[in-house]
């Protein structure tokens, strides 16, 4: 098997040079290559010596993204690019704008096993996990194609982060290093539909990133009608495994609730919804949906604004903007119709 270069943390890096002889220092010149100048080929790489990346290109390969699609809003400065992984899968990678500045909406997976039943990114299910070096990928090639460096990332394109556990791990270690990228981890928010063990686990590491978990119903009647994970963990046990963060981290958690007319935007809804968070450290993202051509949805800001309004004072309640309308902007939209248009021909 050929080493990950893109994956590898600099005792790794280290290790490795040292098995084949190589001085100390070539570790730290290699993990700069990788992480801080996104080199894109291994011939880049000339301050090494010719035996070294003679070597490397044998035995290693390094993760490159190609540009498959790029989509530009006419309106918001939101670009949606489509990117090709080096066995020829595909993943969507989201730049969008807002008054703190440039965020970048990463994936973690090709595909998804979670089948939310208003996301485009779990149609086909799941093909495979990120690696690392393809989860940092995006984030080179998007700056490759603008020149500018991101103040924030999320986590919640493609994929579930706390399915691909460790490797998303590696990438937020490989992410704070001072040494790489060096972005802390307080311009991060990771997205979870609710792996509950997970966020046990990632809330016993105390990480400063932000926590959003997909809520999107007051009780596991609603919810498990839209979100199958809610058959493994009902929501009394996600909430439970919320409190625990808060209470590990004393990080707020931010619950995302994409408001869905006549499913889950009454009144009951929203007194549910009020009573189940109360005393809890969290805030609440009201998300008007974007349409999916494969998913019968509906919703909008207006259906948002009337739900917030049900919400009342007592709860943190903000309506994320729309994005990218006028591109395909939800997560998956763009894979998707990349792929009707390859097996039409």
């Amino acid at each position: 098997m050929r080493y990950d270069l893109a994956s590898m943390t600099r005792p790794e890096l280290a290790q490795l040079c040292e098995r084949w002889g190589e001085r100390p220092f070539r570790a730290k010149q290699l993990f700069g290559w990788i992480q801080q100048k996104g080199a894109r080929s291994i011939d880049e790489m000339t301050d090494l010596p010719k035996t070294l990346r003679a070597r490397l290109a044998e035995e290693a390969a390094l993760t490159v993204l190609t540009p498959r699609r790029r989509q530009a809003s006419r309106t918001d400065g939101t670009i949606k690019y489509l990117f090709e992984l080096p066995d020829g899968e595909t993943i969507e990678t989201v730049r969008m704008v807002y008054r703190h500045g440039v965020s970048l909406c990463l994936s973690t997976q090709v595909g998804c096993r979670m089948g939310c039943a208003f996301c485009a990114s779990g149609i086909g299910g799941l093909r495979r996990h990120l690696t690392p070096g393809e989860i940092l990928g995006q984030i080179r090639a998007v700056m490759a194609d603008t020149g500018e460096r991101p103040d924030s990332l999320v986590l919640m394109g493609i994929g579930e982060p706390l399915d691909n556990y460790d490797n998303v791990l590696r990438f937020l270690e490989l992410l704070a290093d001072p040494e790489g990228f060096g972005m802390s981890h307080r311009h991060l928010s990771l997205s979870t539909c609710g792996v509950v063990p997970r966020i046990y686990d990632l809330a016993r590491l105390h990480l400063q990133l932000t926590l959003s978990v997909s809520l999107h119903a007051p009780n596991d009647r609603i919810r498990g009608g839209i979100m199958p994970v809610n058959h493994r963990w009902g929501i009394d046990e996600l909430l439970e495994a919320c409190r625990y963060y808060a209470d590990e981290t004393h990080r707020r958690i931010s619950f995302e609730y994409a408001v869905i007319e006549g499913v889950n935007d009454s009144k009951a809804c929203a007194d549910e919804l009020r009573r189940r968070l109360s005393g809890m450290l969290c805030h609440v993202n009201l998300i008007p949906l974007n349409r999916v051509e494969e998913r019968q949805f509906v919703s909008g800001r207006a259906v948002a604004e009337r739900f917030a309004a049900l919400l009342g004072d007592s709860l943190s309640v903000t309506i994320r903007r729309t994005l990218g309308a006028d591109i395909d902007a939800a997560c998956g939209q763009l894979r998707r119709a990349d792929a009707r248009e390859k097996a039409e021909g």
